[in-house]
């Protein structure tokens, strides 16, 4: 494990050369310097922005943000009738007739659950909605609320099979706001190469996902957010193709009590918000759904039990950043590393 420390990027100049990131402002963009078409949109409850390189018609995003409305009709459990919806409603009742999508992200969640000895449970629904933490506001919860909450999460009674899934007990819920995000940017990737795309950016807020390179063969850059500083401020960035960028950090979502900052990655152990030191945890992988899920799985673990689940993973490399501001990479993270 290397221990690097901290480094201040000129954001105007790395803006400019990247090709993505969680914030763009720079006058020229990438985007600007190859045929492309680009668009954004407020969809996942967040800003994305689909960029394709060496590419001129605009209606393949059309058709990407039509796949995003679709998937999230199916997965979030926020939209009335969606799969996740039914799901909680008939919880401790019996099945509940689900998309092949919905399916497989939900077995997906299972075995992150395992992976991750509980610490990512898709289940944590009454969690969420206990602390409903949302544009800078939040519910403290007492003791006995967190007591009435914390039973109805496991997800060992989340079960799923062909074409079904149930909740074991009346009162859960399934929440896959720590995967959906990923999830849908990889079935976007799969449907914009089935188009013939070659060179894309697709980004869903702190989930980066890319095809290709750029079309000049160089890498995109990515910047990490620093989640220590205001929102746009980098920690680091890095260089790749065809990789997933996905940040989890304690910056994104929070509230604030008696003078304490709430953030929204809870711990289905103790019902608060994570306390590892561990402010974000930005995933490189070949996945996205992977990257989404380890991201807060590695938040909720801490560095050291978190450093070593990704040490144990091929094709996966992190860098975790501390409350301190110390940064924690793993052994190949060096290699994606943007050196000016």
């Amino acid at each position: 494990m290397k221990r690097i420390a901290v480094t201040a990027l000129a954001l105007l100049l790395l803006l400019s050369a990247a090709g993505c990131t969680a914030l763009q402002t720079t006058p020229q963009t990438a985007a600007e310097q190859f045929d492309s078409v680009e668009k954004d949109n407020f969809m996942l409850d967040t800003w994305i922005r689909i960029t394709l390189y060496d590419w001129t018609d605009s209606s393949t995003i059309d058709l990407a943000f039509d796949e995003i409305r679709r998937l999230e009709s199916l997965l979030s459990v926020e939209q009335e009738g969606s799969d996740l919806d039914r799901l909680a409603k008939a919880a401790g009742k019996g099945w509940v007739d689900i998309a092949p999508e919905t399916e497989e992200i939900l077995r997906l969640s299972k075995e992150y659950c395992t992976l991750s000895q509980g610490h990512f449970d898709v289940t944590t629904g009454p969690l969420v909605e206990l602390w409903n933490i949302h544009d800078g506001e939040g519910h403290y919860p007492t003791q006995e609320e967190l007591d009435a909450v914390l039973p109805l999460i496991g997800s060992d009674d989340l079960l799923v099979e062909e074409g079904r899934a149930s909740l074991a007990r009346e009162g859960m819920i399934a929440n896959l706001g720590a995967i959906a995000k990923g999830y849908i940017a990889d079935q976007v990737k799969a449907l914009l190469v089935e188009q013939g795309v070659e060179h894309a950016v697709i980004n869903l807020g702190r989930n980066i996902l890319l095809i290709g390179g750029r079309p000049d063969g160089t890498d995109f850059l990515v910047g990490v957010q620093d989640p220590n500083a205001e929102e746009g401020a980098l920690a680091d960035m890095v260089a790749a193709q065809g990789k997933s960028v996905v940040t989890s950090g304690v910056d994104e979502r929070y509230f604030v009590y008696e003078g304490k900052k709430y953030h929204h990655v809870l711990d289905p152990f103790t019902g608060f918000p994570a306390d590892t030191g561990v402010a974000s945890v930005t995933i490189l992988s070949d996945n996205s759904a992977q990257g989404d899920a380890l991201s807060t799985t590695c938040l909720l673990l801490g560095p050291e039990a978190g450093m070593e689940l990704i040490e144990s993973l091929d094709g996966v490399e992190a860098l975790f950043i501390t409350t301190d501001g110390e940064q924690i990479a793993s052994s190949g993270y060096e290699a994606y590393r943007y050196q000016e």
